[in-house]
């Protein structure tokens, strides 16, 4: 018994003067892969998964699969950063940001961008210049009619895609009276964002042409006339209207007739869908667009209300045009331009796009008074003062797309470059 005493004695002894061992600290670098993206999934907005993605590259290879991206995106539209004005001459456009302070992030990225298109080629003799046609993806395509060429250009990653425009030669082969170009067009691809096409097209008074441009294959693919029209055209040159993307398909509304030509891209055909008839040679009063889960509407202005038009199926199952919604925004827009009530009609409502469910409107005054920018949420309902400035000319939402290096293979290239 008193060995045992002693033992138990010393062993109290032992434990008296044994130093403290230290807690267990657990770091982020700790953590599991899917603890680190349900983390990542609540930052504000892209710019700030951008910054944490370029941390390490444990960090970047969580954020890179596709099924992340999908999730992120649903929670976190990408932003819009700014517009760019189209400027006259040989000016390149112009750049005007959205300065939210809440959000340093998306600060930083407008600084970071080059918005002043430093990249792209200057021809001082050129007129006219470089004009913007379409905004995709966080890329800008630009035309330079004098010089014959295209440009695709991301102001964030710099990256810059020179090519000639479609042999004209080829492409007015085989046409008939007046001919006359329309609108070039760029399609992104999700799955590989360094991958690009671009659409451009034409018609003579009774049929359409398009021509495919392919960033793999760098050559334009011309495509044969169609003959697409219900009714025929109006005769003139200019018988269909600018056109909108919307989920991979082109929509080329008629100038005086109650139809839409189609063009699906991923297969190339040619079709028509009919418009509002109270719409028809009306484009001035409507803008076409995509809602945020990609359908087809039609956002016209009456004043100071927007008409939503979707697409759906009637009784016997043919897809009609269908109003759904009427909003109001009178009030709304008194408020957030503070504009007083009593000068508010000397001012017009326009919508210019419609981009993933949010309407970029103008409140236009005397063409030498500033006018202010709105955006609307068709899904939240929520109005947006965005900034006052002149309205020069065409105007292009500037929306920040998904950084390829978030998708490719080219890890340590984007965390040596910064990007």
């Amino acid at each position: 018994m008193p060995s045992q005493s002693r033992r138990r004695r010393r062993r109290q002894r032992q434990l008296s003067t044994a130093k403290p061992q230290p807690p267990t600290v657990a770091t982020v670098h700790s953590l599991g892969d899917d603890l680190l993206r349900e983390i990542f999934l609540r930052l504000p907005s892209l710019p700030s998964l951008v910054r944490a993605a370029l941390t390490c590259r444990a960090f970047l290879a969580v954020i890179r699969p596709s099924t992340f991206r999908r999730r992120f995106c649903a929670l976190h539209p990408p932003p819009l950063l700014g517009f760019f004005f189209e400027s006259i001459g040989t000016d390149v456009p112009s750049f005007s940001p959205i300065r939210r302070r809440s959000d340093p992030d998306i600060a930083a990225a407008v600084r970071g961008a080059d918005v002043f298109l430093t990249r792209i080629p200057y021809y001082k003799d050129a007129s006219p210049g470089w004009n913007i046609r379409e905004c995709r993806g966080g890329c800008l395509l630009l035309v330079s009619c004098s010089t014959q060429q295209i440009a695709v250009y991301n102001p964030l990653t710099r990256a810059l895609d020179l090519f000639p425009t479609p042999p004209y030669g080829d492409i007015s082969s085989g046409y008939r009276g007046k001919f006359c170009y329309m609108n070039y067009f760029l399609l992104c691809s999700d799955q590989s964002p360094s991958s690009f096409r671009v659409v451009s097209s034409c018609h003579d008074e009774s049929r359409v042409r398009a021509s495919v441009f392919s960033s793999d294959t760098r050559e334009w693919q011309i495509l044969p006339w169609s003959g697409t029209a219900p009714a025929q055209p109006s005769g003139n040159n200019h018988w269909l209207m600018a056109g909108t993307q919307v989920n991979g398909k082109l929509y080329w509304p008629h100038d005086e007739q109650a139809y839409m030509v189609v063009l699906d891209t991923s297969t190339l055909q040619l079709s028509c869908i009919n418009l509002l008839e109270f719409l028809k040679g009306q484009g001035y009063l409507y803008e076409l667009g995509g809602t945020k889960d990609g359908k087809l509407c039609i956002v016209s202005v009456a004043r100071f209300t927007l008409y939503i038009w979707f697409r759906r199926a009637d009784a016997s199952g043919a897809e009609e045009w269908m109003l759904h919604n009427v909003i109001p925004l009178e009030g709304e827009i008194l408020q957030a331009a503070e504009i007083q009530g009593d000068e508010l009609y000397g001012h017009m409502l326009k919508a210019f796009a419609v981009l993933d469910g949010i309407v970029y409107m103008s409140i236009d005054g005397e063409h030498t008074s500033p006018s202010w920018f709105l955006s609307f949420c068709l899904e939240t309902r929520k109005l947006e003062k965005l900034f006052q400035r002149t309205f020069d000319n065409c105007v292009y939402p500037y929306i920040m797309g998904w950084p390829p290096f978030l998708m490719g293979n080219d890890i340590d290239t984007a965390l040596d470059s910064g990007v």
